[in-house]
């Protein structure tokens, strides 16, 4: 039974409520002035308040004041008369779920009660599934404590308060699309959508009425009106993955938006404010496109107010034991499985191998090892073939090559990449090391796009 709070100072009309409002559905508690109902909120949380606003020592207004900066997720329906308009509004603008005029018709308010009951329990609910959505996609839940991830949580935090335009770049499978989440989910809208579009996806034909939607006839096919994505998502996120393949045609069109904050349906007239806030990611070098004349310059710099540069695993392999941990509670869940142990030469062996598939292939690798055992331990032999299991010294495997040749350019690749690490990237030392000068360094950095941590 639902209780509800009566406060209001004519007892002829909180007895005529409580006799003739819900037919005993409801448990009432009745009070007679705002500061009486104040003091009764001390002492219970009821499902719904209904309150007079004009009261002796505490009015409705002041009332409804309170209990909304004590932080009481609580529906409050307002009694008002006809001469109280203005002081309504002013309830309604307080947070007031509704108001009911005298005189009160007892069927009316027991609609409107029934309405509020019904809002608050599918907002509580909502507040539930966002509450946990959130937590998955939280910044602890990224994985790392190399100085590049330090500084990707430190952008992030930067960022979702704010609702600029967020470019991340990265390999496929380092978990662009996380970072995007997080700053959904940890920012003041993280309530509204998250809507992923894979741009690759998209046939060219279909790109602009994708995004912006279609008027019912604007072509063939078009049998309905369709609302695009960007009007879909409100005032939420809206990710665009894989950006770089985006057709030069619609590049233009996307600029137009992301400029003037609003656009159209295909076919359509009625101009639609874009609310929502667009995140950008691709794992190919818009620099380099945009000298190639394959992406716009001025779309590049629209997209990357904040740019986000998201390393692959080879560069972290300090942060594998702690991904390796993660992962296997995260997959010991959806699969019902009870691992509690790695053992130590399957650590070795996953910290040696460079994962070309970064933070993803780990995650294949540890399903199918999970998959694999026989007991409580992670043991080498539940990995898959591609991992060297034996924990041998070739020096080819401690580069993290797997046994098959590889091109010698590849050779070339990994070798800097691993007297960096073991330099702690410092290129002076790595120079030293190499026997090559800096000015080598800097040009095979560049011609194999390695990133030096920040």
């Amino acid at each position: 039974m639902k209780n509800i709070l009566l406060i209001d100072d004519d007892i002829k009309l909180t007895e005529s409520i409580e006799l003739n409002v819900g037919e005993g559905k409801y448990d009432w508690t009745i009070e007679h002035d705002g500061e009486a109902g104040l003091i009764r909120l001390d002492k219970m949380t009821p499902d719904l308040i209904i309150s007079d606003i004009r009261m002796p020592k505490v009015d409705g207004l002041t009332f409804l004041d309170r209990v909304k900066q004590n932080g009481l997720d609580i529906p409050i329906i307002m009694i008002t008369a006809y001469d109280d308009m203005q002081t309504t509004i002013r309830a309604m603008q307080l947070g007031a779920f509704e108001y009911v005029c005298k005189p009160i018709d007892t069927d009316e308010l027991e609609l409107m009660i029934e309405r509020a009951l019904s809002t608050a329990q599918r907002e509580r609910r909502l507040n539930t599934i966002i509450t946990e959505i959130s937590s998955q996609y939280q910044m602890n839940n990224i994985i790392g404590s190399t100085p590049s991830m330090k500084e990707i949580f430190k952008t992030i935090g930067q960022v979702t308060s704010s609702r600029v335009s967020v470019l991340i770049q990265g390999e496929s499978g380092t978990g662009k699309e996380l970072i995007a989440k997080a700053v959904h989910y940890n920012s003041p809208y993280r309530e509204a959508a998250f809507i992923p579009v894979n741009c690759s996806a998209i046939p060219e034909g279909l790109f602009e009425s994708e995004l912006f939607g279609h008027e019912k006839g604007a072509f063939t096919g078009a049998i309905a009106t369709t609302r695009g994505k960007f009007e879909v998502c409100g005032d939420g996120t809206l990710f665009l993955d894989e950006i770089g393949d985006v057709p030069l045609g619609m590049q233009a069109k996307l600029l137009r938006v992301l400029q003037e904050r609003e656009f159209y349906r295909v076919g359509g007239s009625k101009q639609i404010t874009l609310e929502a806030r667009v995140i950008a990611a691709t794992h190919r070098d818009l620099e380099k496109m945009v000298e190639a004349g394959e992406f716009r310059e001025d779309l590049y710099y629209r997209l990357a107010v904040v740019r986000i540069e998201v390393p692959p695993l080879r560069e972290r392999k300090d942060d594998i034991p702690s991904l390796v941990e993660f992962l296997v509670d995260k997959i010991n869940r959806d699969l019902g499985a009870k691992i509690k142990r790695i053992d130590p030469e399957t650590m070795t062996s996953l910290k040696r191998f460079d994962f070309p598939g970064n933070v993803r292939e780990l995650e294949n690798v540890l399903r199918h090892a999970v998959v694999m055992a026989k007991g409580e331990s992670l043991l080498p032999e539940y990995l898959p073939d591609m991992l060297d299991k034996k924990g041998g010294g070739e020096v080819f495997r401690e580069f993290g090559f797997p046994d098959e040749l590889v091109a010698l350019e590849e050779i070339e690749r990994r070798y800097i990449q691993y007297a960096l690490q073991k330099t702690g990237w410092k290129k002076k030392k790595t120079c030293e090391l190499l026997n090559i000068a800096r000015t080598t360094l800097d040009r095979k950095l560049d011609q194999y796009n390695i990133k030096i941590p920040k």
